[in-house]
């Protein structure tokens, strides 16, 4: 069995007890997403969690706060920003999330994906990672082009030992709505799990798709395939300028800390509940779990929505946090 073939199937048994343990236990983060650094390379026109003068978050400072997700029980880890890729000490955080039994993830732009920083990667123990790919050629709305990201795509498939997944993205002012379908099949082709983000503008903002923008919606489901059917139901909602009817678990099931240490909704409610990762409790992830959050029917962020769905069919959302801490 090849070293890929064996990292994947340790990766599946861990997500299997992953879940099951997130089902017969609601007092714990699913998943935690990390800001090891606010800068960027880029400048995408629709993003707002950039900037181009931060300098890393000091290492000790982040081991502190992986050692404290350890301690609240979260399952897995993700590094996001910014463009974690930028942090020095990238690959011994990944190493801290997985001496605490943790899953340990990435999300970046892929610019700095070369086959030796793959590899340095793999030594980690990295097993999850994230690109997001907005359009075919780059303009400036976006330089996360296929045309730049195709070679690391390349090296990705030939190199990574963890799991790939290629976002096509549809909205927020890209140009070229077909553009996602091109994207969707050579990710495909390379073996990458295939994702479609309906995404916000610059302020926030999310509108209805266009017809181009719907027709190209619905293929790239077709190429992804994905089971996950209640995701692709809060996506198609959107996409139609409907909204969600559902229990954002965020502050308890999902976390974003920010550089500065602060617990988040997560990357568009940042300053809620904004209390430090050091000093959060249970008694916070209890109150979280049941408070509702007024921006959750035209919520985008898919991540929040995948940690929350383990809890849609039990405790309503009141404000009040339940009593005890039994399942």
């Amino acid at each position: 069995m090849s070293s890929r073939s064996s990292s994947a199937l340790v990766r599946r048994y861990r997500e299997a007890r992953m879940i099951i343990r997130g089902v017969f236990d609601r007092w714990h983060p699913v998943l935690a997403h990390l800001v090891p650094i606010r800068r960027c390379n880029l400048a995408c026109a629709y993003c707002n969690e950039y900037d181009a003068v931060s300098p890393p978050v000091p290492l000790n400072e982040l081991l502190g706060r992986i050692d404290k997700l350890a301690a609240l029980g979260s399952s897995i880890v993700a590094f996001s920003g910014g463009e974690p890729m930028l942090h020095p000490d990238l690959y011994a955080m990944i190493r801290r999330i997985r001496a605490h039994g943790m899953m340990a993830g990435l999300i970046t732009n892929g610019y700095y994906l070369t086959p030796e920083r793959i590899a340095k990667l793999n030594e980690a123990g990295l097993e999850y990672l994230q690109i997001s790919i907005d359009n075919v050629n780059p303009d400036e709305v976006s330089q996360k082009s296929l045309k730049v990201l195709d070679r690391r795509l390349t090296d990705l498939a030939r190199h990574a030992r963890f799991a790939v997944s290629i976002n096509s993205v549809i909205g927020g002012g890209i140009r070229h709505p077909a553009d996602a379908v091109t994207v969707a099949k050579r990710a495909a082709a390379l073996g990458f799990a295939v994702s479609c983000g309906i995404i916000h503008d610059g302020q926030g903002a999310l509108k209805p798709l266009s017809a181009a923008e719907l027709r190209a919606y619905e293929e790239v489901k077709r190429i992804g395939k994905t089971g996950y059917s209640m995701i692709h139901t809060f996506q198609d909602n959107l996409a139609h300028g409907r909204p969600n009817a559902w229990k954002c678990r965020a502050g308890a099931r999902y976390l974003y800390i920010c550089e500065d240490g602060l617990v988040h909704y997560c990357s568009q409610q940042r300053g809620y509940p904004g209390i430090p990762l050091a000093s959060y409790t249970k008694e916070d992830l209890r109150r979280e779990y049941a408070a509702p959050k007024p921006c959750a029917p035209f919520c985008t962020i898919a991540c929040v929505h995948r940690a929350s769905t383990i809890d849609f069919w039990r405790d309503p959302q009141d404000q009040r946090a339940p009593a005890t801490v039994q399942t």
